[in-house]
Order: C-alpha cells, then sequence, then structure tokens
C-alpha cells in the first residue's frame, strides 16, 4: 500500500510503499538522507550513523541476496530504483595467487590518474576515510597544492587537503590504481599507469565507453584489471572544486569476472559512503551503462549544445533518445547481454528526469574544445553491432554527425572551405 510524508528538511511530498518502512532513501529534491516512516507517522526521523559494514571474509559462502552496499539508496519507485544487480556466482579460482590488497590491508595505497571530476570525486571519497591516495593533476595540480580539494556535494560538502603530483613517476607503486582518464588520452594511459604498477597492483578503469579494460589486459595482465561504472552528476567548477549534483553509485567488475575480487573492491568504496554494486558480467554492465551514455552524450551534443532536461522535454529529442536506447540494448544482446528493453528504457529516462539540466561530460568537453569520447561511446558499440550482423542506423548517423562536430569545433576542419 502506498502512502506520502514530507522530507522533514524541506517539506517535499514523498510517495512510498509500506513495505520499504524503516528502510534508507533520499528526498528527490534536496537529497537529504532520511528513513522512510511507517504508514501514520507524520514525519521520518533522520537515519542514525552507523559504523560501515565488516567487508566480506574471502571464502565467505555465498548466498542468494545480490551484491550491495552497506549504505544503498532505497528508491521511493520502482521507476527510481538502482539498475538490475545480477545475482552473486561462486567466486572465480584466481590466476597466479593475485589478490587484491583490501580488505586483509585496511589502509590501501590509491594512485589516481586522472583526477578531474570523477577521479577526484571518488578519490577524495576514499582518502577522506584514510586510505592513502594520491592524484596525478593537470589544469588543477596548484591550485589544489595550495588550497586543497573542496567537494560541494548533494550528500555533504567537506574539504582535503589532498597529495597531488604532475607525473606517475613521482607517486610510485600503488595497491590500487583508479584510471578515471577520457578516453581520448587512451594514447597516454600505458605510460601514464605503469611506474604506478608492481607485482601486486590492481588497475580499475573508472571510464566511458567499450574496450578499455582489455587494452589495459593487454598492457598489464588481465588478473589485475577490474571496472568501475559510476553513475552520477559531477562536474568540475573553478580550479581545487567539483560539484556533485546528484547520484554516485558505482558498479564493480572484473575483467575476467572474478567476483572475490570485485567485491572487495566494491566493500572498499562501500566504506566510504558510496553505494556500490558487483556485476557478474563486465561487458553487460558496460553496455547496460551506454544504454545511458549512447543516446544523451550523443544528443546533448548533436541536438546543438543541450541539456538533458531538454532532450527528455523535447518530443522529438526524446523519441530520438528512445530510439537510441532501443537500437543500443539490441547492439547488447547480439553481442551477447540479455537486457530487457521496456524496464531499462523507462528505468533510463526516470533516472534522467531527476537530474535537472545536467550538462553530460560529452557537452561538458565540446563547449571547452576538448577532444570528445566518440569512438569508445558510440564508435566501438557501433562497430560491435556491425560485427554481430547488426544494423544500427541511428547510432551509426550518430556517431558520424559527432565525429564531424568535433572536428569542427576544434578547428581541424573549415566549415566552410
Amino acid at each position: 500500500m502506498s502512502f506520502r510524508f514530507r522530507c522533514h528538511h524541506c517539506g517535499q511530498k514523498i510517495r512510498a510503499n509500506e513495505r520499504y518502512a524503516g528502510r534508507s532513501a533520499q528526498c528527490p529534491r534536496c537529497r537529504t538522507r532520511l528513513l522512510i516512516p511507517a504508514p501514520g507517522l507524520d514525519r521520518p526521523v533522520e537515519p542514525e550513523q552507523r559504523r560501515p559494514a565488516e567487508p566480506p571474509r574471502r571464502g565467505a559462502p555465498v548466498d542468494d541476496e545480490p551484491e550491495v552496499s552497506p549504505l544503498p539508496d532505497i528508491s521511493l519507485s520502482p521507476l527510481f530504483s538502482p539498475l538490475p544487480v545480477p545475482q552473486p556466482v561462486r567466486p572465480w579460482p584466481g590466476s597466479l595467487g593475485l589478490k587484491f590488497a583490501y580488505p586483509a590491508k585496511r589502509r590501501i595505497r590509491v594512485a589516481v590518474i586522472g583526477a578531474g571530476a570523477v577521479g577526484g570525486f571518488y578519490g577524495a571519497k576514499l582518502a577522506r576515510i584514510g586510505h592513502d591516495v594520491h592524484f596525478l593533476m593537470r589544469r588543477d595540480l596548484e591550485a589544489v597544492r595550495k588550497g586543497g580539494l573542496r567537494i560541494v556535494s548533494s550528500d555533504g560538502d567537506f574539504h582535503l587537503s589532498a597529495a597531488v603530483y604532475e607525473s606517475s613517476e613521482q607517486i610510485g607503486p600503488a595497491d590500487l590504481v583508479i584510471c578515471a582518464l577520457k578516453t581520448t588520452s587512451m594514447d597516454q594511459a600505458e605510460q601514464l599507469i605503469r611506474p604506478c604498477v608492481g607485482p601486486e597492483t590492481h588497475i580499475m578503469a573508472l571510464m566511458n565507453g567499450l574496450g578499455i579494460e582489455e587494452q589495459f589486459g593487454r598492457w598489464f595482465g588481465p588478473e589485475r584489471i577490474m571496472g568501475g561504472l559510476a553513475f552520477t552528476c559531477i562536474n568540475r567548477g573553478q580550479p581545487g572544486v567539483l560539484y556533485h549534483r546528484a547520484y554516485g553509485r558505482v558498479t564493480f567488475g572484473h575483467l575476467q569476472d572474478n567476483l572475490e575480487e570485485a567485491r572487495a573492491a566494491a566493500a572498499m568504496f562501500a566504506e566510504a559512503g558510496i553505494e556500490t554494486h558487483v556485476a557478474k558480467s563486465l561487458n553487460q554492465a558496460r553496455w547496460e551503462k551506454l544504454v545511458w551514455n549512447v543516446p544523451f552524450n550523443a544528443l546533448s551534443v548533436s541536438a546543438g549544445a543541450v541539456s538533458t532536461q531538454r532532450i527528455i522535454e523535447d518530443a522529438g529529442l526524446q523519441e530520438l533518445a528512445r530510439t537510441l536506447m532501443a537500437e543500443t540494448i539490441a547492439a547488447a544482446n547480439a553481442c551477447g547481454c540479455t537486457i530487457d528493453a521496456d524496464p531499462m528504457i523507462t528505468k533510463m529516462f526516470a533516472q534522467t528526469g531527476t537530474m535537472g539540466h545536467y550538462k553530460t561530460s560529452m557537452l561538458v568537453d565540446f563547449e571547452q574544445r576538448c577532444p570528445l569520447e566518440v569512438e569508445a561511446i558510440i564508435g566501438e558499440p557501433v562497430r560491435r553491432a556491425q560485427a554481430a550482423g547488426l544494423a544500427v542506423p541511428q547510432m551509426d548517423m550518430q556517431y558520424h554527425l559527432l565525429r564531424h562536430l568535433d572536428l569542427v569545433n576544434r578547428g581541424l576542419v573549415s566549415r566552410y572551405d
């Protein structure tokens, strides 16, 4: 049975189902974390501060529950629930005896390669709870050295005196390398990561698109490669400031689908208050994220530099986004995934509707005349679909439009000559 209650912070009316009473949620308006009350109570109580759950023991028996963080963001409506979380399977037996350092080692040495909006935010969250985090920075290097890293977040603002460097050699070997570079910098990725790789190092690609972990596996060995898929709204502000507007969950997977390693990484992030999921198949998780990335990144640029809100409010753009989602899902299923189109498309539009006038990462790059992540986000999915014998005409058209717009925008080809 559904009922309504008000957020104790902003007064927003919220509809919930009584079966969620007592579970954690966020107000869709002010993002305050609260508890869903039992029907009949006028206002919810604030959630108690709990110690982070103990990380999973290696070799612990596998139960039938989905892998989620100890701090879940429980939805108030089925449309706003997180993406489906794959059921756990028995742990992969491992390779060469390589084990992720956490939780056996409680303070992890982390190197963040590409500490822009996404890398800076998640690295800061890990540093805040005591991990030894080192940031490789470019644009914000001097600002953060002088004034630290400031996070303005819907989950609460904080300031961090960050350890920042201008070269990977200054950081040295780490337990975990988080690579959050733009995929347009993949030609530099190996030389930036390698100085931070030791015998026991794991590497996590916190990046958009397809084919990233496979390339890392060729460079460093597949047994040490993980993927992190962030569903979040983060933008850079002035140097040294990051703005986290909404969401923040990360889905973790392993290139060889090693569930034990992925769970250990997820537990580490969950301890920092980040909602985490573990994917049984990294390939499927990558395609699921593309269901959002392909339409909204592409149309935000090709439709004339527009926000996500404009795309869903305009009937024609919304229909085009829906078509691109359907083609992406068909491509994913042709490449070995199993994604149910209608629920996924409904979920993507519902979640996007809560973001407001959000600028996608591709639009931000376009406005700054930076190279666009066209190849990883849409070019590679198009190529894989075509290799599987599937025509994706709308995706293919967006791919060619974006490639040309990128060149024109950066002055590499003339608009008229």
